[in-house]
């Protein structure tokens, strides 16, 4: 018997099995679809010896201590600060749009202030900032939105930027400095010795089992559990009832090359007519040494694997209809970015998670008529914010 089953075996699953099973003795039985754990984050040793990420990039960055230090608790780190060129106008010039990139662009030579300056005369102010087409001209104007992002955002997303929501660009911030990396995060690291390592000791309690190669579908009337934690799209539960919540997904297409280098970065984007949107390369996220070097080439598609929902209205309408559904449930948790479907970066993964196993563990207190002393500290407030109300099934 099993006090938990969580489906799936990524952040957001592992997080709460291991808080539940070294914490609060719980005995947790973790299910994946997939035939390995780290979800996306998985990363493995190819045919040339060269550790490469099998679903794309994952970068870790985050302002939280808090996430941190528990992360610390599973690897140590190699300090990495990722930094992005996109090819424009046939350069390679930093995004987010910086000094750098607007002196390189246009061949000029500015400073701090004259930067700001001349993003402001490219501005075209709008009235209501909706979309993500707003959020990018209202910033520095029509022609670098046409350079920039206006063919990145319709690959990435198959849409116009004008029939999104404004988040998706909002992401991207544009500065004045020559800071050229990509985030500007208090800790920017890579587990020093991979992402599955770092779940494999996670995953070690003598509390947790594993298996992979598993639907919930087929274990929940075979294998005794009192709980169920559910990490995977939360349509997908209920038998897509309300309809499908649409996501956006990837291919990917990897080479391995005989040099030491590829390209003069981690990644390098693509934002006008080349069908892929990004090439990075893995070793300057990893820092190890090997006379070959691997690439992955994204190309964003409408079907295969969910990696990214579509935040535009009717689709969050959608999902508010599943989120009353799973709040009539008992002992079902849904989590993580398919579960509340919402885009998080893996620290806003983590950070949920940890709320929602002190949320589990004052409901459980509660019901066993246990005074509960709420842990020291939040979540850094910096990372989102996250409702577990009583007629709130996911957090927001």
């Amino acid at each position: 018997m099993f006090d938990f089953v969580i489906a799936g075996a990524g952040f957001a699953g592992s997080v709460l099995a291991e808080r539940l099973a070294s914490q609060a003795n719980k005995k947790v039985l973790v299910i994946d679809k997939r035939n390995h754990i780290a979800g996306n984050t998985y990363d493995f040793y190819n045919n040339d010896g060269i550790l490469v990420h099998k679903y794309g990039p994952h970068i870790f960055h985050t302002n939280s201590r808090e996430v941190f230090d528990y992360l610390s608790k599973f690897t140590e780190w190699r300090p990495y600060e990722h930094q992005v060129l996109a090819s424009v106008d046939g350069q390679l010039v930093p995004i987010p749009i910086n000094q750098n990139t607007i002196n390189k662009l246009y061949g000029l030579n500015l400073n701090c202030e004259q930067v700001n300056d001349f993003l402001k005369s490219k501005a075209e102010k709008r009235d209501q900032i909706k979309t993500s087409e707003d959020v990018v001209i209202n910033t520095v104007g029509k022609e670098l939105y046409e350079k920039f992002f206006r063919g990145y955002t319709k690959k990435q997303w198959g849409l116009e930027p004008s029939e999104l929501d404004a988040s998706v660009t909002a992401r991207v911030p544009t500065r004045t400095n020559r800071d050229n990396r990509y985030f500007t995060d208090t800790y920017q690291c890579m587990p020093l010795h991979g992402y599955t390592k770092l779940f494999e000791n996670m995953l070690s309690h003598p509390n947790i089992k594993v298996m992979l190669n598993t639907d919930y579908e087929e274990i929940q009337n075979i294998i005794p559990h009192t709980s169920l934690i559910y990490t995977g799209p939360i349509d997908s539960y209920f038998n897509y009832c309300y309809g499908k919540l649409p996501y956006r997904s990837l291919d990917f297409k990897f080479e391995t090359h005989d040099k030491e280098f590829f390209q003069p970065t981690g990644t390098v984007n693509y934002p006008n007519t080349q069908a892929y949107t990004r090439i990075t390369e893995f070793k300057y996220l990893t820092g190890q040494q090997h006379l070959k070097t691997s690439v992955v080439y994204e190309y964003p598609k409408a079907d295969g694997d969910p990696y990214y929902p579509i935040p535009r209205p009717e689709n969050n309408k959608m999902y508010k209809q599943y989120q009353l559904l799973a709040a009539t449930l008992t002992n079902v948790y849904f989590t993580g970015r398919l579960g509340t479907y919402k885009y998080y970066n893996m620290d806003q993964v983590v950070a949920q998670s940890l709320t929602l196993y002190k949320k589990i563990v004052h409901d459980d207190a509660s019901k066993e008529g246990i005074a509960f002393k709420p842990f020291a500290g939040g979540i850094d407030t910096k990372i989102t914010k996250f409702n577990f109300d009583a007629d709130d099934a996911g957090a927001e």
